[in-house]
């Protein structure tokens, strides 16, 4: 099948709601890692950041086989790539600089690139049809951005996945804790606007300042830990919206947040 490039390789959907849905658009292709993937996940990841009125972001993948089969193979072929450069592939919390929530929701396969992108999502949903896999020992190549599972599941269940290659299930990543739902696949994006709902729920700056105190505890010690939490949560402590909170629940209404 030939594939259309006339549409853009990545959507960008900005909802009403504050939430952003980014939707990797090349499913004749697996939703692979392509340059132009590349650059428009680097485009839709700056302009959910850049936006104010956007507060959670789900990145997803066209179709119902693939919600990324990993990188472009026949590019690495053609290129002769080596170690891939440090900015090749827009990695949230990584090279890409984001404040905000995301959460990936996996329709199908995610392999290799596809694992590596999901799993630097904060949260992830997944359709019962998905199955993960770092298949990079498959085919000569490396996973060190693999790194930071040993923080998400256990050692061993990390070292079996990085030595086999072998692909898991939607159901055994539950398990294991790298996936935080499950739905049936008609119901994957309807699951992971619900989760977006519930952190929008929150009060903006609380929410920011405990994604922060998450990636600051898988960074340091306990105590040092606890001393940058403090630090992170001052602004949320004085901020009008620490007012705004207890004045609601006591006058049992729906609180109105500000974000400042």
């Amino acid at each position: 099948m030939t594939q259309d490039t006339t549409k853009p390789a990545v959507r960008f959907d900005a909802r009403p709601d504050g939430i952003a849905v980014i939707t990797i658009d090349r499913p004749d292709t697996r939703n692979c890692l392509s340059r132009e993937v590349r650059d428009g996940l680097r485009e839709a990841w700056q302009r959910f950041e850049q936006d104010d009125a956007l507060r959670v972001a789900i990145l997803t993948g066209s179709g119902e086989k693939a919600f990324c089969a990993g990188g472009d193979l026949k590019e690495m072929v053609e290129r002769g790539l080596k170690v891939p450069p440090r900015d090749m592939f827009p990695l949230p919390y990584d090279n890409i600089e984001l404040s905000k929530p995301t959460i990936a929701a996996v329709n199908g396969v995610a392999f290799a690139g596809g694992w590596m992108i999901a799993q630097a999502c904060d949260l992830c949903v997944a359709s019962t049809a998905a199955k993960f896999a770092i298949t990079e020992v498959k085919v000569g190549r490396g996973s060190p951005w693999a790194a930071p599972l040993i923080h998400m599941i256990p050692q061993r269940i990390m070292m079996e996945i990085i030595l086999t290659g072998k692909p898991i299930t939607a159901q055994r990543a539950y398990e294991i804790g790298l996936v935080n739902r499950i739905a049936e696949p008609a119901a994957l994006m309807d699951t992971a606007i619900e989760l977006a709902k519930e952190i929008l729920e929150g009060a903006p700056l609380s929410v920011k300042a405990g994604r922060e105190t998450v990636m600051l505890a898988t960074e340091m010690g306990r105590g040092a830990a606890l001393q940058a939490a403090r630090a992170a949560h001052e602004l949320t402590y004085t901020s009008h919206d620490a007012q705004e909170g207890p004045r609601a629940f006591a006058e049992k209404r729906k609180p109105a947040w500000t974000g400042r």
